[in-house]
């Protein structure tokens, strides 16, 4: 399968490590959608499940309607932005980049406009920095393929 380099006008080889990023990144975000999902449709009982507090399931509980739409586009951005890396779409990397402000906005809310960083604790401020950095990740290969002339 081959592309156009949009630099040079020559054919483009989708190089195999695209593949490999692809499918980590889809599966990876798949977890987000999960989480959601599960977190949407099975509330406490599932977040219990997973390991949360009584305190951190009230912090998500009590999250206004807007975190919730944000939490959405998220996590279903991410989705949608790792298969459109798989599709080779050039649009990949701007949904990824949608996906990472909105998470970026969860965190603000979560440790500047409530004390969820308190709530949650050190754990999940780690994986929330690992959630970041790998969707920096994601956006910086998707934009790099796309200037290749893999994503078009």
């Amino acid at each position: 399968m081959t592309g156009v380099n949009t630099i040079s006008g020559a054919p483009t080889r989708t190089p195999w490590h695209l593949w490999l990023v692809g499918v980590v990144a889809v599966l990876f975000n798949a977890i987000g959608v999960f989480d959601f999902v599960m977190s949407m449709t099975q509330g406490a009982a599932y977040m219990k499940s997973a390991g949360m507090t009584p305190e951190q399931i009230a912090h998500y509980q009590q999250m206004p309607a807007w975190m919730t739409i944000d939490w959405a586009i998220g996590v279903f951005g991410a989705l949608l932005g790792s298969v459109l890396i798989l599709l080779r779409h050039k649009l990949a990397w701007p949904v990824l980049a949608v996906s990472l402000a909105a998470f970026l906005l969860s965190l603000a809310y979560t440790y500047v406009l409530t004390d969820g960083g308190k709530i949650m604790g050190q754990s999940m401020a780690i994986m929330s920095a690992v959630i970041a950095g790998l969707l920096a990740f994601f956006i910086g290969y998707a934009w790099w393929m796309t200037r290749r002339g893999v994503l078009r």
